[in-house]
């Protein structure tokens, strides 16, 4: 017989330390947050030693506790293999993706028909959240995700890059004007970035590097990208956003980029947990994304040229 503290404390401790937040692994665990700091407790006084520091503010590992919770992360990994694995000979091969809402309709959804008729035999189920999704933990085999690495990432494959630059609607019968001073004082379009760490693009830093004086534009925002390219593409103002959202638009000449710089973006990576990846659908599915993303950048590159 193997000499274990009890299963409920260990899955206490490697929730906790996994979120570094007793109130997440309560969460997570259908809990209270008293539930998750009694077995913990109890783990520790079986083992004689603390596992975290505990402030008014925060919880931290011990040097034990760093110690110990890989360990106990790969074991937890390991059974969710062996059940996964069983669940795939029991209900076939169907994997579910997230990613952002605006990703998920501006380029995964035109293009997952040709995955379909590929693969018939697997199936996909698509999630847009602007959430971060805990891979680990969530019924979600694959995630697309966009901004800089997250260190939680167990691993993850280059997707696809982008640039930011200016775009409008051409009107019924008629061609934007691609000259940013045509736009003035505005509305210029912009939506708020979910991620506030990261130094995104801003219309600020378009103008400068455009050598206009931002003081003579009115800015509109709108609080998700989705809505921001529906109200550009209904003509309400230009947008500084994602060449990856707007390619098509400006390729078949229903959107117009303006005049002017571009600014740097950040890259999609597809995510995924590498203990999932013997699931026959991750592998097939990645591959295919990483196909199509190949496409879409040569396209890309000679319609930007």
């Amino acid at each position: 017989m193997r000499k274990l503290p009890p299963l409920n404390a260990i899955r206490a401790f490697e929730a906790a330390a996994r979120n570094r937040s007793f109130t997440a692994a309560a969460s997570e665990l259908c809990v209270t947050v008293t539930a998750v700091s009694h077995q913990i407790r109890h783990l520790e006084d079986q083992i004689g030693q603390k596992l975290f520091e505990r402030t008014p503010r925060a919880v931290t590992l011990t040097l034990l506790g760093e110690r110990l919770f890989p360990a106990l992360r790969e074991g937890f990994d390991r059974f969710a293999e062996a059940f996964e694995e069983l669940e795939e000979n029991s209900s076939g091969d169907t994997l579910t993706v997230t990613t952002t809402r605006a990703f998920a309709e501006r380029w995964l959804m035109p293009r997952l028909s040709r995955f379909t008729r590929a693969f018939p035999e697997l199936g996909v189920n698509v999630e847009g959240s602007d959430a971060l999704v805990d891979l680990r933990t969530a019924n979600t085999d694959v995630a697309i995700r966009y901004g800089m690495p997250a260190g939680d990432e167990l691993y993850s494959l280059p997707l696809l890059d982008d640039v930011y630059h200016p775009t409008v609607a051409t009107g019924p019968g008629s061609v934007a004007s691609s000259r940013i001073e045509d736009y003035r004082p505005g509305p210029l379009l912009t939506y708020k970035w979910h991620n506030r760490s990261i130094d995104c693009p801003t219309w600020a830093k378009w103008l400068r590097a455009a050598g206009k004086p931002d003081e003579d534009y009115r800015l509109s925002w709108i609080n998700e990208e989705s809505l921001a390219l529906h109200a550009m593409e209904r003509s309400f103002g230009p947008l500084l956003c994602s060449s990856v959202m707007v390619s098509e638009g400006i390729q078949d000449g229903r959107l117009v980029r303006l005049d002017g710089p571009d600014l740097k973006g950040f890259s999609y990576r597809i995510a995924y947990v590498p203990t999932r990846k013997t699931k026959r659908a991750i592998g097939k599915f990645t591959d295919w994304l990483r196909s199509e993303a190949s496409e879409f950048g040569s396209t890309y590159s000679g319609l930007a040229a």
